[in-house]
């Protein structure tokens, strides 16, 4: 039985060609029958990444005797290079009698492609050394190991000087390395003079404009792209469209990108479907994401999986994430770091921070490390929950891990230490920690100063800031702004307002309107702040809400009745500007008009909302204020052990899922409060 292995592995058929050979093989078929077949055999062997049948194949090799030829050396150092079994790729390399630049190029591209990228440039740097010439496949082998800027131009200057810069693929290797460098017009340019594009390159592109943020462009040279080739796009192609549609919040172009897959007959191919879920999820359409997720049944990889958990999770579908995850199990997947972090990060961003603690400790015991992102939805979960004690543990966890000088790290520290009410704890992360030109660091000191009123701090802040040359953005803006309405530095406040746009090019929103709104009403110029309302295009129902509270405060019930009209335009369900707008009646002694909003307020059905607040007590229980029924004050003691007793980074084996108990205890009630001491009543 003769079998064309070449064509059967040019053509895809990789198993088919395994499948064959073992069958000749058993027939004792004799060796030299596979002489010219041993490449191609090997070639199918990488590419399904069967390093143990390749290691098989390879003592088939060595018994007849072949081992020694160049073209089969080659290709199994190719194949172990490729499959990650680099000692087996470099013994094969070193036991070469005679080779050829293919054979170096293996170990260059082998190295490249699993990472190694210092001994892939050593090796390339040896070329000469051992007397051979590189060629367009070596250039383009080590390019995308060249993660400067300075080797990557040494290599285009080679590329220059041997006369291969236009080949398709040197020239694709340098569009990547570019864009992997942040090059971009170098990129655009080198793409621009490739004479013959084909999908390959017009990959490259689309590809780097997702990597380097600009997913409108992606789009653009997409529909070149369809325009000037005959080709069919590629499943590469559709991956970073679609990519682009998830990033550029497309869908309507993601929707023709959809059936583009479904002409092509892509659908059930693990990537196309899981950047599909990745798409719908981000527009929003959970359920087109969950359909398409159904669709795709044993196709689904851990990846597909963790997309749906996490899109579920961005669409506030958190109980419906939770049963996703849980079914992983059961079909013999096993959670990595990124479903953890996909549930932990999606409570937190819920702000339901004990569920997102419940996961955590879970994490643990399955015994995955946390990761960055795990500690930072963590500490964001202290700031909500103002759980000190546990956000303690977590900085201790950093300190011991060395990741607290991490800037993401220690701007959630700062976070969840400002929220927490310990500014000083906040300034010594915040001493110690990274400073790069990125402002978030400095942001979240003055916006935490400015939340515990230590307005004087934040305008400290602010100045070290512009004094070691790092340029405010537009939330830093918004919380120094708040501090001088806080001061009542009006003049402050005005200069920094100018200097947005003058000096730093950041065109004022709505927050920035309603810090100055809040600014002049806080200093009794209601007049101002209501000339300056009307500069915004499209106020927002805050800065309305913000001059209403000066008008309270200064009791001027014209200009407050005229902000009421406003905000029961844009939100007619609140029932505050009502509140409001009764009690600067009453402050005047206006009970008529009082009576006549509390009529207004019990025909459109409208009810003054509780207040509520919770701080921790103990580390085991917090408290929560509240208004009940008749106006009474209330003491609501919630236990909270569940969450702080057992600490956070070294959970407890008896973590318990029970339900939380409250007691309420009417105000002057006294016999079950004690300062520092929460005492839980029997039910």
């Amino acid at each position: 039985m003769k079998i064309n292995f070449r064509k059967l592995v040019l053509n895809g058929l990789y198993k088919e060609a395994i499948f064959y050979y073992t069958k000749l093989h058993s027939t004792n078929a004799i060796p030299i029958t596979f002489y010219f077949d041993y490449p191609s055999i090997f070639k199918a062997c990488k590419k399904l990444n069967l390093v143990s049948t390749g290691v098989q194949i390879h003592t088939h090799v060595i018994k007849t005797g072949f081992s020694s030829d160049v073209f089969i050396a080659t290709s199994v150092t190719d194949m172990y290079m490729k499959s990650g079994f680099f000692k087996g790729g470099a013994n094969m390399f070193n036991e070469m009698t005679h080779r050829n630049i293919a054979s170096v190029n293996s170990v260059i591209s082998g190295l490249s492609q699993n990472g190694y990228f210092s001994e892939s440039l050593l090796v390339f740097k040896n070329v000469g050394i051992g007397g051979f010439k590189p060629n367009s496949v070596t250039l383009a082998s080590v390019l995308p190991a060249c993660g400067r800027l300075k080797n990557g131009l040494e290599i285009h200057g080679l590329a220059v000087k041997f006369g291969v810069e236009m080949d398709i693929y040197v020239a694709t290797s340098l569009l990547t390395m570019y864009f992997n460098c942040k090059e971009l017009v170098s990129g655009f340019k080198v793409f621009k003079l490739i004479e013959d594009k084909s999908v390959v390159s017009y990959n490259a592109l689309l590809s780097g404009f997702v990597q380097n943020g600009l997913p409108v462009f992606a789009l653009k040279f997409f529909k070149e792209m369809r325009q000037v080739l005959e080709e069919s796009p590629s499943i590469a192609t559709l991956v970073s469209v679609l990519s682009a549609c998830s990033d550029a919040l497309n869908l309507r172009f993601g929707k023709q990108v959809h059936c583009l897959v479904l002409k092509c007959k892509v659908g059930s191919d693990v990537m196309v479907g899981t950047t599909l879920v990745d798409m719908y999820s981000k527009s929003g359409c959970w359920k087109d994401a969950y359909d398409i997720f159904k669709e795709m049944g044993d196709c689904r990889n851990l990846m597909t999986w963790n997309s749906m958990i996490s899109g579920m999770m961005s669409n506030g579908k958190c109980e419906m994430a939770a049963k996703l995850f849980e079914q992983l199990e059961l079909i013999g997947l096993e959670p990595d770091s990124s479903s953890w972090n996909s549930m932990i990060s999606g409570f937190s961003r819920l702000e339901k921070g004990i569920e997102a603690f419940r996961f955590f400790n879970r994490m643990q015991l399955a015994g995955i490390a946390p990761s960055l992102q795990s500690v930072t939805s963590l500490l964001s979960a202290c700031s909500v929950l103002y759980a000190l004690q546990s956000g303690r543990e977590i900085h201790a966890h950093t300190i011991r891990t060395a990741i607290e000088a991490d800037q993401f790290i220690s701007t959630s520290l700062i976070d969840m230490y400002m929220k927490c009410g310990f500014t000083s704890w906040a300034r010594k992360v915040f001493g110690r920690g990274e400073r790069s030109e990125d402002p978030v660091i400095w942001n979240a000191m003055i916006s935490g100063y400015g939340i515990n009123g230590k307005h004087d701090s934040a305008q400290e802040i602010f100045e070290l800031m512009l004094k070691e040359g790092v340029i405010p953005n537009s939330c830093t803006f918004v919380g120094i702004l708040s501090a001088c309405s806080h001061t009542g530095n009006v003049a402050k406040g005005w200069e920094l307002f100018r200097t947005m746009n003058g000096n730093f090019g950041l065109k004022p929103n709505s927050e920035h309107f309603g810090c100055m709104v809040d600014l002049l009403g806080r200093d009794g110029r209601l007049d101002e702040a209501w000339n300056l309302i009307q500069e915004i295009s499209e106020p927002s129902s805050s800065v309305y809400a913000s001059l209403l509270g000066a008008c309270r405060l200064h009791l001027n019930a014209d200009l407050g009745e005229e902000i009421v009209v406003r905000l029961l335009e844009l939100e007619p369900g609140d029932p505050s500007p009502f509140v409001i707008l009764s009690n600067i009646y009453a402050e005047q002694g206006r009970w008529k008009d009082v009576e006549r909003i509390r009529d207004i307020m019990s025909d459109k059905g409208l009810r003054k909302l509780p207040g509520c607040s919770s701080i921790e007590v103990t580390e085991n229980s917090t408290y929560r204020v509240t208004n009940v029924k008749n106006n009474l004050m209330s003491l609501v003691i919630r236990d909270s052990s569940n969450v702080i007793a057992s600490s956070p980074l070294n959970p407890s084996p008896s973590y318990r899922k029970s339900s939380r108990k409250e007691n309420v205890i009417e105000a002057g009630d006294t016999s079950s409060f004690h300062v520092g001491y929460l005492k839980e009543e029997s039910a």
